[in-house]
């Protein structure tokens, strides 16, 4: 009788034992970001609306048409004056970009960034035990991972991944590959760097659907630092819970939409299709279906599931009022209430039109949508490290607290939508990071009007006629 009480005193232990470890072990298996750094080009490379007027004049392929088309999409593209473009353009070399253009733009953001964000830290680069760089239209012999490792002197033990071609979303794309190494190893340091070459693509043609990347892509650049080690996880900003990817690759047209291709002249840009917003609105519903059960209370998601019964039932007694007849692409309300299980909505600033509609599918008010309105209008769309900007504007406000909940969404080529939501892990309301890139202009934002002054200077161009038409003599 002893032996046998003995024995089962054993099994309990060992199993109370294996229970314990298994929860232990999952902590380690936890993505937390330690901190991140958002990259502020230098004043020199800021894009004013007298400056845009010089670089669209210089550009002998356009003509009256392109003007007023450009000027049509500038002006409702919600970007400001204080946007960032590459070097090579300053210095009137659009139209014939090096390679080395690309690796100095390059260099400008990650010396600047990691650097920062490593001293800030007070981490070694040596400590980094993961490195992930997401730049999608430029692509060197040594990678851009390996022009990092020899300028910082990482480890050569460091495990290395360098995507290109993602697009915009490529930055939870990296997000993802850290989370999944780390549910293996534990007790490791990541470091993302994310951003886009835009020198040696910039586009010199006169193709419509190819010149509007010109109006909305802009510089930029994130560094993220990335842990699951028990030993920071106190210094942590934020925890990863969870985060779904979906990809259209296999539909002609939403393979199609956008997509790096050449003109009729074989000049090379940035195809941005009529059928984007079709694309992109299919991948968001098909995205939300996936992340919604994840990230909501029960109770909303039984109350929007007898909502859509009733609704179903009430169609199926009137059929002419359930159905409407919407063009495609345009946004339609969810129906369910995000801010049941979000506090904050971090929005890819893929322009205006992207902000508004995902504002209007997700029921969100204008406070919701601010810190991507805002980032589009001071930042512009720095493609991949948009969302990062947009969180950074959260912070400087002091909008982040503790056990809040952040969704971030973002698109990109192929097509894609990546969703995922951070928790708060500490107060970010009090201090803020001293190199938030927000700190130097936050106290300026909202302002009054985010109306940009193009079409004071330039809206002379709507009334004049291709026949007659001369520009006037200094007017650059």
């Amino acid at each position: 009788m002893d032996l046998l009480l003995l024995f089962f005193s054993l099994l309990l232990s060992y199993l109370f034992f294996k229970i314990c470890k298994l929860i232990d072990s999952k902590k380690d298996k936890d993505c937390y970001i330690l901190d991140y750094q958002c990259h502020k080009p230098s004043d020199d490379r800021m894009v004013s609306t007298q400056f845009s007027g010089e670089i669209i004049h210089r550009n002998k392929n356009l003509g009256l048409n392109e003007y007023k088309f450009l000027l049509k999409a500038i002006v409702s593209s919600g970007i400001g004056e204080q946007t960032y473009a590459p070097r090579l353009v300053f210095e009137g070399r659009e139209e014939r970009p090096s390679l080395q253009d690309g690796i100095s733009e390059m260099e400008e953001f990650y010396v600047d960034s990691i650097g920062k964000l490593l001293e800030r830290q007070q981490i070694s680069p040596k400590e980094v035990d993961i490195l992930v760089v997401n730049v999608s239209m430029l692509s060197t012999m040594p990678s851009l991972a390996s022009r990092i490792i020899n300028h910082y002197k990482m480890r050569e033990d460091v495990k290395v991944f360098n995507l290109t071609g993602m697009g915009c979303s490529a930055s939870l794309i990296s997000v993802d590959i850290v989370k999944n190494i780390f549910k293996s190893y534990a007790n490791k340091l990541a470091l993302i760097a994310t951003s886009e070459s835009l020198g040696p693509n910039w586009y010199s043609g006169n193709n419509r659907s190819m010149i509007l990347a010109n109006c909305l892509f802009r510089s930029g650049g994130c560094a993220i630092l990335l842990t699951n080690k028990r030993s920071l996880r106190k210094k942590a900003m934020f925890r990863l819970k969870c985060m779904v990817r979906t990809h259209h690759g296999a539909r002609e047209d939403s393979y199609n939409c956008c997509i790096q291709s050449e003109d009729e002249q074989s000049r090379v840009g940035f195809y941005l299709g009529k059928n984007l917003p079709k694309a992109a609105t299919r991948a968001f519903v098909d995205n939300l279906k996936v992340i919604t059960p994840k990230i909501l209370p029960v109770t909303e998601l039984l109350r929007f599931m007898l909502k859509l019964l009733i609704k179903k039932i009430k169609m199926h007694q009137n059929p002419s009022k359930g159905s409407m007849n919407l063009p495609p692409g345009t946004p339609v309300k969810a129906g369910i209430n995000f801010k049941t299980g979000i506090e904050h909505f971090c929005i890819h600033t893929g322009g205006k039109a992207v902000i508004d509609g995902i504002g209007h599918s997700l029921d969100l008010s204008e406070y919701d949508i601010e810190p991507a309105r805002m980032t589009l209008h001071r930042f512009g769309n720095t493609s991949a490290s948009s969302l990062w900007y947009v969180l950074a504007y959260m912070e400087a406000k002091k909008r982040l607290k503790r056990g809040d909940r952040v969704f971030m969404i973002s698109f990109g080529a192929g097509f894609k939508c990546n969703s995922c939501v951070w928790e708060v892990v500490r107060d970010l309301t009090v201090g803020g990071s001293k190199g938030n890139v927000w700190n130097h202009c936050i106290d300026d934002y909202p302002p009054k009007s985010i109306s940009n002054p193009y079409l004071e200077k330039f809206g002379w161009i709507q009334d004049e006629e291709l026949d007659t038409f001369k520009i006037p003599d200094g007017f650059m």
